[in-house]
């Protein structure tokens, strides 16, 4: 598989994508007609436009699956796809509803690029379980698309040490995750992003990402850093350490 999995679409002070354009570009093939799944956020339009705005100027297309009668048409016609952020409960809901779960999962496996954001790319881990969303819609069940067989956790965020707030930490709600489940978690910070290249993947971006594992304390991985391994994961959900 041909995966970039960005942890978000906006940082700070820069347009939509600015900070991994030529990331994105290189990703996609050259003129590239590209299917955009705009479901994360309620105005399609709206959102469709801003990423034709932000990619058409490097010569590629963009058309919002929603365009079409059948959403799997937009993409059998497409080169590559794109999963926008947004929540990404109304995201699986939609996918589900539309037939393009099954779609886009056979598609990325058999070779088509996929490119997730935020919500896009917890779309590629096999659950929702680690998401940092709320459940705004239940969708038929909890299973993403399972391109990658371990969990991943956009927009990590570490703990402020000069915070008052006394609620849970991001790494707090993950160590819960691997008291009940025995698989990896991969937290991306905002501007880092997973490449994955057939059997080989890594971590890529401004800032190191924090990985997660049962009866190990968090691992800090730097740009550059080879996490292949974690694609020979073996899941185990529903698998108390206790």
């Amino acid at each position: 598989m041909n995966l970039l999995l960005l942890s978000n679409s906006t940082q700070y002070g820069r347009g939509y994508l600015e900070h991994a354009l030529e990331t994105v570009t290189a990703f996609l093939p050259p003129r590239a007609r590209l299917a955009f799944v705009p479901y994360a956020l309620a105005d399609h339009d709206t959102y469709t436009a801003r990423v034709r705005t932000a990619l058409e100027p490097s010569g590629i297309s963009v058309r919002g699956v929603h365009e079409d009668t059948d959403p799997r048409a937009g993409l059998a016609s497409a080169d590559a796809v794109f999963i926008g952020g947004g929540n990404s409960f109304r995201l699986l809901d939609a996918l589900h509803r539309t037939g393009l779960r099954e779609a886009v999962r056979d598609a990325a496996r058999g070779g088509m690029p996929y490119m997730g954001a935020s919500a896009g790319t917890n779309m590629a881990a096999p659950t929702l379980r680690t998401s940092n969303d709320m459940p705004i819609v239940q969708p038929p069940s909890f299973d993403a698309l399972g391109l990658v067989p371990f969990q991943i956790n956009p927009h990590y965020l570490d703990p402020d040490p000069a915070s008052t707030h006394k609620g849970e930490t991001r790494e707090e709600r993950l160590t819960e995750f691997l008291e009940e489940n025995d698989v990896p978690v991969l937290g991306l910070r905002e501007g880092t992003w997973l490449r994955v290249q057939g059997d080989a993947a890594t971590v890529e971006g401004a800032h190191p990402a924090r990985l997660f594992t049962r009866g190990a304390p968090p691992q800090e991985l730097a740009a550059g850093s080879d996490v292949s391994r974690l694609l020979a994961t073996e899941p185990r959900f529903d698998a108390p350490a206790r």
